[in-house]
């Protein structure tokens, strides 16, 4: 069996585990997060089939547009103010462990990966040609921007709650 094979099954478990945990969640916070990973999980798939535009678009439009949207109607409709979200420790231990390989996997592609070649600059440099730069030099740092603003429109939200009494 190859690596591209073991990461494709590896993959599908745990989009197929996010999935579960979207559908049994009961608590509508825990849903959410739990379809980020199932979106995110899909847009890796078709990363991995090397459908890179599939996987841009699926990440820009479903796990941030449609995501923000259902969580901001939630928090914003929902009549449960004095109620808190309470972590579970399996929760923070799996938090802490997503966090890990996230940075170990972070600090292999930064040390392999040698410094950006600056080109000059295009005269004639259009709309075209950001859309193309978006979805492929910068991607991710539009992404990592758009899930800051996330947690502060988050923050933000909690923020405005009335206190308990």
């Amino acid at each position: 069996m190859t690596g591209e094979a073991i990461a494709f099954y590896l993959l599908a478990a745990v989009v197929t585990a996010f999935a579960l945990g979207c559908v049994l969640a009961s608590n509508i916070v825990r849903m959410a997060l739990c379809l980020l990973g199932t979106l995110g999980g899909v847009a890796l798939l078709y990363f991995l089939m090397a459908a890179n535009f599939l996987g841009a678009i699926q990440l820009i439009v479903y796990a941030g547009g449609t995501l923000i949207v259902i969580v901001f109607g939630v928090m914003l409709t929902s009549r449960a103010y004095g109620t808190k979200l309470r972590v579970r420790p399996l929760e923070m231990i799996g938090a802490a462990v997503v966090t890990l390989a996230l940075l170990a996997g972070l600090t292999a592609i930064l040390v392999r990966t040698a410094g950006p070649v600056v080109s000059p600059s295009t005269p004639d440099f259009g709309v075209a040609q950001i859309g193309t730069e978006l979805l492929s030099t910068y991607l991710v740092p539009f992404e990592v921007i758009s899930v800051l603003l996330l947690a502060v429109m988050i923050g933000a939200a909690y923020l405005v709650q009335p206190e308990k009494k």
